[in-house]
This record gives structure tokens, C-alpha cells and sequence, in this order.
């Protein structure tokens, strides 16, 4: 098996390069800075430059699958211009890989594995969301997964099966959400945001990259959210990151206002509430390694300075 990834440097796509490696998988990935290309056994690059349609055509040679990381961040001020580079950084890069692959005279190139978001999903404190769910979230972010995803099914027009990965909050040490909200809660300034009760459907990092492989291996289609079996609330998740790094939280909830004046329209995200289903990705046989926060969390943090276990304020027995 061959893979070819996009944004195969980032924090996701650096966990799936890995494990293709510990498979025996072959990857080619696509980068915009010619400084980054590598080539070495199992491991080569491509450059490429959606915004001129630009990519090396070599790229595909061999490959069976794409995996599509390939999007600008979503976690900057939604100025109009970032808002015009989120939509474009995802919307041109598929139509670069589209019209790449439709150019092949011969090519084995079957799926496509694209990355999404359950931001696309109606804000709610009460709804448990499946993928079936057709209502779509009257926010900036929920119109840039629905972009997106249209983009990504357009894959089926040149034979291809199209499988869209709904990602969720992220649990990693390297990047994403989790070291921004560890850092004040390491400094004794943790607290939950708002009233705390918004869902947080997250996923550790490993478990994501494993989701990824399993679909593409296994040559699954169609949408599958990507998120632990058991989402939990603002306050649950911040309660959680305190006693694992062993420190109190000692003040009050911080006011939605006040995040919306130091983040503006992007304080959305903080909280957005989406509680969502991972019953059928659970139905195609993956078995999740970190089903449950704590435990995400403890294999996070476990190695970490701050992290001890024997300390007063962190009790083995709340993972059980």
C-alpha cells in the first residue's frame, strides 16, 4: 500500500506518517516549501502550490490512497482575510489533487480520506449527534465544513470512493488545543469558560491517526465522526487536566464576554457545544486505546515534569 498525504508535517499528519511507517506503508506527501521535501525509503516528498494548481505529478506514481490534511488553522482571529484562507487553503487544495489525479492515463488511485470537523454540527447542550445528522451549525465554522465536505465528494466524479473523517477536539502535547488550555492550569489560573457546560467531543492523537489508517486500509466510504466514546463538558474537561497535573482550580468561571473581546467571532469555538457519536466507526471494528478522558490525559502528561501521579491532588482511582 501507498499513501500519498497532505499536510503530512502538521500535528495530525505527523502521527499518521508514523504509523504508516511502523506499518510498512509507503507514504508520499505533498509540501509548499521546497526546503521540506525529503526523500529517504518509505518517505518522499512532493512540492506543490494549490493556489497556482501547481503540483508534481509524481506524486501519484504508485499510490492507492489519498489522505487529505490540508486546511490553514481555524484558531486565529476570523478576520474577513483568514476567513478567505481557511475557506481557499481546503477548497483549492482538492481541486489541485482533483485535477491532478483526472490528468492520469493510468493510476490506481481508488479513495480518498479526507479530514473534516464536527464543528459542522448545530450547536446544543442536549443533542447527541450521528452522521446521519443533516442539520448544519448557522456559524462561520460550520459553513467552512460544509464547503469542505461539498469539495471532497466532488472525488466521486472521477471514479473515486470518498470517505470524510469528522474530526473533534484534539488531546496532544504537541500541538492543538490541550497546551493552551494546560498552560494556565499549570500556573495556578486554570478555570472552566462560560458556564462550563458546553459538550467537548475530543480525541487523543493516537486514536486519530489509528481512525485515519483504519479507513484507508480497510477502504471504508462515506463520514465518520472522530471522537472518543465518552465526550465530556468544559468543566469536566478542565477538572480533569487539574487533577491529572496535580494543581486546584481556584477561580472563577471566565466570562464569555470578555473572551469575546480579546478573541472576537473565533471565541465561538470555545463554546460551541457538539456532543457526537462514535458508534459507527466502533461499528467497522476499531477499537479505541483511550476511550475515556482520563486516561487520555494520564498517557499525555505521564511523562511530563509537571506530572505526578503520587501527588495529594491526583487520585488513581478516578480512572477506574
Amino acid at each position: 500500500m501507498k499513501v500519498l498525504i497532505t499536510g503530512a508535517t502538521g500535528l495530525v499528519g505527523s502521527e499518521i506518517v508514523n504509523l504508516c511507517k511502523q506499518n510498512n506503508i509507503t507514504v508520499h506527501y505533498l509540501t509548499t516549501r521546497k526546503g521540506k521535501i525529503q526523500s529517504q525509503e518509505g518517505y518522499r516528498g512532493f512540492y506543490w502550490n494549490p493556489d497556482h494548481n501547481e503540483i508534481d505529478m509524481a506524486c501519484f506514481h504508485g499510490v492507492t490512497t489519498v489522505v487529505n490534511l490540508a486546511g490553514a488553522s481555524i484558531s486565529k482571529r476570523w478576520t474577513r482575510s483568514n476567513k478567505k484562507k481557511i475557506v481557499d487553503s481546503r477548497v483549492k487544495s482538492l481541486k489541485t489533487l482533483r485535477l491532478g489525479i483526472s490528468k492520469l492515463k493510468n493510476h490506481n488511485i481508488n479513495t480518498i480520506v479526507s479530514a473534516s470537523a464536527i464543528g459542522v454540527y448545530p450547536n446544543s447542550l442536549s443533542n447527541y449527534y450521528r452522521e446521519a445528522e443533516t442539520g448544519v451549525d448557522d456559524s462561520f465554522l460550520g459553513k467552512v465544513v460544509s464547503i469542505w465536505e461539498q469539495e471532497v465528494d466532488k472525488f466521486r466524479e472521477i471514479n473515486m470512493q470518498v470517505a470524510k473523517i469528522r474530526i473533534g477536539l484534539v488531546m496532544s502535547d504537541k500541538g492543538g488545543a490541550l497546551p493552551q488550555m494546560a498552560k494556565p492550569v499549570k500556573y495556578y489560573v486554570g478555570a472552566s469558560l462560560g458556564a462550563g457546560n458546553q459538550w467537548q467531543s475530543w480525541i487523543h492523537i493516537q486514536d486519530l491517526a489509528r481512525i485515519f489508517l483504519h479507513v484507508a486500509t480497510k477502504e471504508l466510504h462515506g463520514v465518520y465522526n472522530a471522537v472518543a466514546p465518552n465526550p465530556v463538558t468544559n468543566e469536566k474537561l478542565t477538572k480533569e487536566i487539574a487533577k491529572v497535573l496535580g494543581r486546584p482550580l481556584l477561580l472563577p468561571n471566565v466570562p464569555r464576554a470578555i473572551l469575546q473581546m480579546v478573541l472576537g467571532d473565533m471565541s465561538y469555538i470555545l463554546f460551541a457545544s457538539q456532543r457526537v457519536s462514535s458508534k459507527k466507526i466502533v461499528e467497522t471494528g476499531f477499537d479505541f486505546m483511550y476511550p475515556n478522558i482520563c486516561r487520555a490525559l494520564e498517557n499525555i502528561f505521564r511523562d511530563k515534569e509537571n506530572y505526578n501521579p503520587s501527588d495529594t491532588l491526583y487520585h488513581k482511582e478516578y480512572c477506574s
